[in-house]
């Protein structure tokens, strides 16, 4: 411990202390391997990170450690980092904008093991460019969340839109419908929560739209929660602070259609081989879908009888 390394990276040169400080106790993974990892997926996972707000979640001890969930930008943060002014409800506060692979690494090098994302951009923050369902089963059975993933998109295909499904890198998955930002948090929620209101018509007996957990009975939760100013989302390619050092992974429908797809497959010491293979999420900025069209689709499912 003490030790210094000095990463460079484009034109900056980003100074890593104790690279050799473990992080995943489980299997020996350590800060500088985290930081190897960021420096190696940046030009992939930068198109997701670049124009929105981070905020930062932080193990300086270790996963087995003290969780920091850190929004705002230390005043020790060099000039070069980005940052935007974020409003809330009483004043406001700067947070890191990930434009470039040095600040990747930089954030890397603060033990933040995985970086969360608005699901809006820097210009335009009250206008959400995607929305995201939370498939988040009751256990420890990815099957349930497979299963589910492969109704929702069906009924989001009948509504008119096009999902784009990824790992957690935990036990759920997200899918990720992009939008055009003609509308605000509030609507997209609601259009959010009117979807997962009749995925669960259909599936009752696996499905809940039901916060409280002790109500869940045993089913997988459809979470619209996140749709929301200032929420946050695991972007692509983050690391997740779990054993195994997991990584949340886009992935291709047909892996999808698998049932031996298993999340814990994705780590950062297996995922560049993924990196050879097409992009499942390519072009997905560039696909923005209204909502009009889909909401009157979803209307007449509402008023469907069963």
């Amino acid at each position: 411990m003490g030790e210094k390394r000095s990463v460079r990276v484009g034109r900056r040169t980003v100074e890593v202390s104790n690279p050799g400080k473990v992080l995943f106790p489980d299997d020996g993974t350590t800060k500088g391997d985290l930081v190897d990892y960021y420096r190696r997926i940046a030009q992939r996972m930068l198109p997701h990170l670049r124009g929105r707000p981070v905020a930062m979640e932080r193990y300086p001890d270790g996963i087995g450690g003290q969780r920091i969930f850190q929004k705002d930008v230390p005043d020790h943060f060099p000039d070069w980092v980005d940052r935007v002014k974020v409003e809330k409800e009483q004043g406001s506060l700067q947070q890191v904008v990930c434009e470039h692979p040095a600040t990747l690494v930089y954030l890397a090098n603060q033990a933040c093991i995985t970086p969360h994302v608005f699901l809006s951009r820097t210009d335009r923050l009250d206008r959400p460019d995607q929305l995201i369902f939370d498939l988040d089963p009751p256990g420890d059975d990815f099957e349930d969340a497979r299963k589910a993933a492969l109704w929702l998109r069906s009924l989001l295909e009948e509504l008119g839109l096009q999902s784009f499904a990824k790992t957690t890198g935990g036990k759920g998955l997200h899918l990720t419908v992009p939008l055009d930002r003609r509308e605000g948090f509030d609507t997209v929620r609601a259009f959010a929560r009117d979807v997962a209101g009749v995925l669960v018509r259909r599936h009752p007996g696996q499905l809940t739209i039901e916060q409280r957990k002790q109500r869940r009975d045993g089913r997988l939760y459809v979470d619209v929660m996140r749709n929301a100013y200032a929420q946050t989302a695991v972007p692509p390619w983050a690391v997740r602070a779990r054993p195994g050092a997991t990584v949340a992974t886009p992935l291709h429908w047909s892996e999808v259609e698998q049932p031996a797809l298993r999340p814990s497959r994705f780590t950062i010491h297996t995922v560049f081989e993924r990196l050879r293979q097409e992009d499942p999420w390519e072009g997905l900025r560039r696909r923005g879908r209204s909502l009009s069209s889909a909401r009157r689709r979803l209307a007449a499912l509402l008023d469907r009888p069963d």
